[in-house]
């Protein structure tokens, strides 16, 4: 039996709170020292907006994407590839997991466009060069990526978590890709946690106001993997205790389950 590969893209309070940080962590090794070949793609929106609210640079965020100008890019290289992707790195190697930081401009992991102008440097990943990931988990190295991709010209692309992680789990033929955030799943219009969503129903919800924001690209980077092959998404709560566990391990039924 082969071993599985699991992308998971890690963000949300699961990131920001020690307590479910040092749950995360705890669950993670755990997964490891079983064997899974395991790739990390992290998030760090409440990093980028501490340091540019300290620059005086403003935020503003159309369609769940945040629009950044050359000021803002260079925070967000700075947060990303440096203060988040080492702090998650240090807690890997506390464990005694050998994580590897690297960011999506390394060995040209993520080739990116410009969506638009009015995004300024927010890039849409057009092409995924897995070699590095296999070569790192090859050589029994857990990935740590940072969504920053480089542009058709070598420059820095702001490249959303969630997009770059489905990205990744498609390009690896990961047999599992886990988008962790700070909610239960997908909500319906009454609050309640829908279990299972095809295409269809995604499409329905957005039409109708209910999946909207920054739901839009999770639901996205689901369907991206999907369609690249991966065989399982879903978006879970990284705030239960042992959910990513109790998911991968047990099949659990939580959070919600994005269907082709």
């Amino acid at each position: 039996m082969s071993t599985p590969t699991i992308v998971v893209k890690y963000g949300g309070h699961a990131m920001d709170r020690p307590d479910l940080r040092d749950a995360f962590a705890d669950g993670l090794a755990r997964l490891a020292a079983q064997g899974m070949r395991l790739v990390i793609v992290h998030g760090g929106g409440p990093q980028i907006n501490s340091l540019l609210s300290r620059l005086r640079i403003e935020s503003r965020f159309e369609q769940g994407l945040r629009v950044t100008d050359e000021a803002t890019m260079e925070a967000v290289e700075m947060v990303l590839c440096g203060q988040v992707n080492k702090a998650v790195v240090s807690q890997f190697a506390r464990r005694g997991v050998r994580a590897a930081g690297i960011s999506g401009r390394d060995a040209g992991l993520l080739q990116a466009e410009q969506i638009s102008p009015a995004f300024g440097l927010v890039g849409e990943v057009r092409q995924v060069d897995p070699a590095v990931l296999e070569a790192l988990l090859a050589g029994g190295f857990l990935p740590v990526v940072a969504p920053v991709a480089s542009g058709p010209q070598g420059e820095s692309l702001n490249v959303n978590a969630d997009t770059a992680a489905g990205a990744v789990a498609g390009a690896l033929g990961a047999d599992c890709f886990v988008l962790v955030s700070d909610v239960p799943g997908v909500l319906d219009g009454d609050g309640r946690l829908l279990p299972r969503l095809t295409r269809g129903d995604i499409s329905s919800l957005k039409a109708s106001g209910v999946i909207y924001g920054g739901m839009i690209p999770k639901v996205d980077s689901c369907l991206h993997a999907l369609d690249a092959g991966c065989p399982r998404a879903l978006i879970l709560d990284g705030r239960a205790p042992g959910s990513l566990e109790r998911y991968l391990l047990n099949g659990e039924p939580l959070g919600t389950e994005i269907c082709r």
